[in-house]
């Protein structure tokens, strides 16, 4: 199959053949696969994420994702967080009243959403800004969430050599962070793998950058 590659990185995270294929779909060529040098090398790397904060950021860290992620962003090389996978790239996570430090590419600290029905589960719609590339021509659509923690706080330093992040939030309780387009690192709370058609144009709005690297 023609197209970028794309690693969707194995760690033991749990299901995530959907995310191949809904990368295919989009128009990668997508490999689950836990080889440290393919997802180095690949056009764009996607980090899934199953489960807990705290046994994600292990299971990276065993893995060494995290080593690799730093190689890729300090190359201003493309990687994709997902739903945990997102979560974690922030710098703390609180579940379940165990604090756990996160592979910190941003500042701030994911908890507990203060809201009256937890998990959030289901389609919400977000609000992104005009100037999105991820959402762009989708920003009527919703996508399919299934979490109950999140960041609720943005403070990353706008200087440097990347054009500002652009973030993306959505609101279950309270506000929270939906999206982030930060230089080389885009993450989604959300599952676009989960979110039909909608998700799959938002995985092909990723896969299109690609080729410009």
């Amino acid at each position: 199959m023609s197209g970028p590659s794309v690693v969707v990185f194995d760690y033991g995270s749990g299901n995530v053949h959907s995310a191949v294929k809904a990368l295919e779909a989009a128009g990668a060529h997508a490999e689950l696969t836990g080889n440290i040098n393919a997802a180095r090398e690949a056009d764009g790397l996607l980090v899934p994420g199953v489960g807990a904060f705290g046994a994600v950021v292990d299971q990276l860290r065993a893995s060494r994702a995290d080593e690799v992620i730093d190689q890729r962003l300090a190359g201003g090389r493309p990687v994709l967080g997902i739903c945990v996978g997102m979560q974690v790239l922030f710098e703390r996570g609180i579940e379940r009243g165990r604090s756990a430090e996160g592979l910190a590419q941003w500042p701030g600290t994911v908890r507990e959403l203060n809201a009256p029905l937890l998990p959030h589960m289901g389609w919400s719609t977000v609000d992104a800004p005009e100037d999105s590339k991820l959402f762009s021509g989708l920003h009527s659509e919703r996508f399919y969430f299934v979490h109950s923690n999140a960041a609720a706080d943005w403070a990353v330093d706008t200087s440097g050599p990347f054009s500002p992040p652009i973030v993306t939030w959505s609101h279950h309780g309270e506000r929270f962070i939906a999206a982030v387009e930060n230089g080389p690192l885009w993450a989604t709370q959300f599952h676009p793998e989960k979110s039909g058609d909608a998700g799959i144009r938002l995985l092909a709005n990723w896969v299109d950058t690609l080729s410009a690297h």
